[in-house]
């Protein structure tokens, strides 16, 4: 890198504490009750301005990602210590609680995002061949990451995008499609959370179960957290960092060994260690819930699992030129089938099954908005509910990555059919 090209910050510490200022601002800022920043976070997402600003302050040559180490630290460390801590929380019984109808609809959902990516780019890439590149990259592998986002969560969107290497100019302009089609499927969502008579109707469905539902939760969350203590955190972060470590042992000995004998399989990125890593970290968190480490969940264990989710979306920010993120603006028409075939398929299920709408939106935003914004809409058809949405979206992030990743080969897939 040249003298003229170098950013002016290339300390990683004065970095550090620039990115953790910018996500302290932002969520100091969006749970304001200041009159202006309610109305301005009603428009723009939170999640937004973490991967944004470092972004801005990227295209104006103020840090570089090229010229840092942080994202490595993140995605290598943070990204499956958050994994693990955001599914070890997983109770089965819970779910098993809500019914059949709440997971297959959850499910279905997981299926339309699926199947729906790769549809949407056929149709998309049949009719506007010049987006199958997009800031020089092949777009399915910028695609990926929405899928994995969809399903699960950023920590799967990361996981993707490193999985099946997205250039972060093509990634930035997926966080795009993502935020803007998924905000606004949320918000007829949300108006029609206050009305679900008339869709339970066109569905054929009974919302007494609702009812029951909401009375059996109601009081449920009473009591459950507990007041963290140094012991208890050093025992959270060493389970964290500890499986974290397994994984990447376990994925040193494991891709080498599918890269010397099937080298074949890099294709589908097999001989990837860092696939190895998230796919283990996944499986770790999975079967740590079910042993007493899912009580860590009492002393905030998602709550560091999206703490280190959050650095992780600032790095990838800090990796983006925001003047490539609309430079293929058909793109989010590829979004907006992708969404619309999710949504189709969720509505015919539901009328299969006779499910009532809150499950329809509910498992719907467990997929597409996660653990942020499944309690929200949740909690718009009642308060009581705001827990469903939690189970529901932290299932997610235990199939996003797997899902993902199926998704993922799908759409390169489709791609090869078109290039």
């Amino acid at each position: 890198m040249t003298e003229t090209n170098a950013p002016l910050l290339t300390n990683d510490a004065v970095v550090l504490g620039l990115l953790l200022f910018i996500l302290a601002f932002v969520f100091h800022t969006s749970t304001s009750t200041n009159r202006f920043w309610m109305k301005f976070y009603r428009v723009v997402p939170s999640l937004l301005l973490c991967y944004f600003i470092p972004a801005l302050f990227n295209t104006f040559n103020i840090i570089s990602g090229d010229a840092s180490q942080l994202y490595h630290v993140a995605s290598r460390y943070f990204l499956p210590a958050s994994l693990i801590l955001l599914t070890l929380s997983i109770d089965f019984k819970s779910l098993r609680m809500l019914g059949s109808k709440a997971v297959i609809m959850f499910f279905a959902g997981t299926l339309g995002v699926m199947f729906g990516g790769p549809l949407a780019l056929f149709l998309v890439g049949s009719v506007f061949p010049d987006i199958l590149y997009t800031s020089g990259d092949e777009v399915w592998k910028g695609l990926s990451t929405i899928s994995g986002s969809w399903i699960g969560g950023g920590a799967n969107q990361a996981a993707m995008l490193e999985v099946f290497g997205a250039s972060k100019d093509a990634f930035g302009q997926m966080i795009a499609v993502d935020v803007l089609v998924a905000n606004v499927w949320m918000g007829v969502l949300l108006y029609f959370s206050q009305k679900p008579e008339k869709i339970d109707r066109i569905l054929g469905a009974d919302s007494r179960p609702i009812k029951e539902l909401e009375a059996r939760l109601e009081g449920l969350q009473e009591g459950k957290s507990m007041l963290p203590t140094t012991s208890t955190t050093i025992v959270l972060l060493g389970v964290a960092f500890g499986f974290t470590g397994i994984s990447h042992l376990l994925a040193d000995i494991i891709a080498p060994y599918f890269a010397e004998n099937y080298p074949e399989l890099a294709t589908y990125s097999i001989t990837s260690g860092f696939f190895w890593l998230v796919i283990i970290a996944t499986t770790a968190g999975l079967i740590l819930s079910f042993t007493k480490a899912r009580n860590l969940e009492s002393y905030g264990a998602s709550r560091f699992g999206s703490v280190f989710l959050y650095f992780l979306v600032a790095t990838i920010g800090m990796s983006m030129d925001l003047g490539a993120v609309l430079d293929n603006p058909k793109l989010f028409l590829v979004g907006a089938f992708w969404i619309s075939f999710h949504v189709l398929i969720m509505l015919v299920v539901a009328r299969i099954i006779k499910a009532p709408f809150f499950y329809v939106a509910v498992g719907s935003q467990a997929n597409i908005g996660g653990a942020a914004s499944a309690p929200i809409v949740a909690a718009a058809f009642n308060r009581y509910l705001a827990p469903v949405g939690v189970l529901l979206a932290v299932l997610g992030y235990a199939v996003g990555t797997y899902g993902g990743y199926l998704c993922g080969l799908m759409l390169q897939y489709v791609w090869n059919i078109l290039a």
